[in-house]
């Protein structure tokens, strides 16, 4: 019996959530606890954003530049800000290609589309994706900050994806997109039987 529940009709074995997992991230019982992680995430990127498109000198690049030359440097004692050295090469590598004048506006738009995207809970998950990937950016490159906890709090959104929008847009879009499980259950699913049809 528990091994008909545990593999699937491909031979797949199927691993159960827990069940505090699947109320935590797959019912709308925590919804409100998403609203609350979701609103903070997306102030927080909002604020980023609006404050570089605001200040009429992030959108040329040099603050950036300024924030990469610093992450690269290697100074005479101590560690240096990159702790990896292949990410250190990548930042080098971008500041010699000039590649600061047009990532400074992606930078800027990605913190704003993020924040408004969070905050109207409109596909949470791939929005808290792109928001913690600018986290683990900052932190590579050294900047500790916020971007720790920023990270974690995206990565619990992902977790929660199905519901942390419940209270938004994704209550509407989800079902409106759909998935991609849902699309081929719905192409491969067989032709129920007369007598399933009966009962």
């Amino acid at each position: 019996m528990a091994r008909e529940t545990i593999v699937n009709q491909r031979g797949e074995v199927m691993v159960p959530d827990p069940p505090f997992a699947r109320v935590l991230f797959s019912t709308t019982r925590f919804a409100w606890l998403w609203l609350i992680v979701r609103l903070y995430l997306g102030w927080v990127w909002l604020a980023a954003g609006w404050e570089k498109l605001s200040s009429g000198t992030w959108s040329g690049g040099e603050p950036l530049r300024a924030f990469w030359e610093r992450a690269v440097q290697v100074p005479a004692q101590g560690r240096p800000p990159v702790a990896y050295g292949w990410y250190r090469a990548f930042l080098q590598f971008m500041l010699e290609q000039g590649w600061y004048t047009w990532f400074a506006d992606l930078v800027m738009w990605g913190q704003l589309l993020v924040g408004i995207a969070l905050i109207l809970g409109a596909f949470t998950g791939i929005a808290a994706f792109f928001g913690g990937f600018m986290n683990w950016n900052f932190i590579m490159a050294g900047s500790a900050s916020s971007n720790g906890l920023l990270f974690a709090l995206s990565i619990l959104l992902i977790l929660a994806w199905k519901v942390a929008g419940w209270y938004g847009l994704d209550r509407y879009l989800l079902p409106l997109v759909g998935t991609p499980w849902t699309w081929h259950a719905t192409r491969a699913a067989p032709p129920s039987s007369a007598a399933e049809q009966r009962a």
